[in-house]
């Protein structure tokens, strides 16, 4: 048996490339399904995948072995290609992305978050929810690295 355990849980955020509103409903359900199964096809669990039309929020659990840099790659990489074939030729994801930790007890808060995002975001645009992400963590950034 071995001796190593984790629970590596990240909440990842990333936009359309200039937060263009390229997700509709049934655009968003395929391609949160595919990003489901890209995530699953390098080793980790989509805990919960959802967003709107210009963004898209990932809770995933990972091994130690697959590093969240790696996963966003091979996620954004991916299901461009995906989107692109599916939705619009011209499909594309922001270069960046926003990943915080999430503790085993928090990952109930965070799914329900996720299955949130559509009621949300009628209140509280993408930038207002990156930046209070970005504050309540303590990550400093500069403001035209969000536009």
């Amino acid at each position: 048996m071995p001796s190593t355990f984790t629970s590596l849980h990240y909440h990842i955020v990333f936009s359309t490339k200039d937060r263009k509103p390229l997700l509709t409903k049934e655009d968003r359900e395929r391609t949160h399904a595919y990003m489901g199964g890209v995530i699953k096809g390098v080793g980790g669990v989509p805990c919960a995948v959802g967003g709107v039309e210009d963004h898209v929020h990932l809770l995933v659990g990972l091994k130690a072995s697959v590093s969240v840099s790696d996963l966003v790659r091979d996620v954004k990489k991916r299901s461009t290609v995906w989107a692109k074939e599916n939705i619009d030729p011209n499909f594309a994801w922001q270069e960046g992305y926003a990943a915080f930790t999430v503790g085993i007890r928090g990952l109930g808060n965070v799914s329900g978050y996720i299955a949130i995002q559509e009621e949300h975001h009628k209140v509280v645009t993408y930038l207002d929810e990156l930046r209070a992400f970005l504050d309540e963590a303590g990550i400093p950034y500069e403001e035209r690295f969000l536009v």
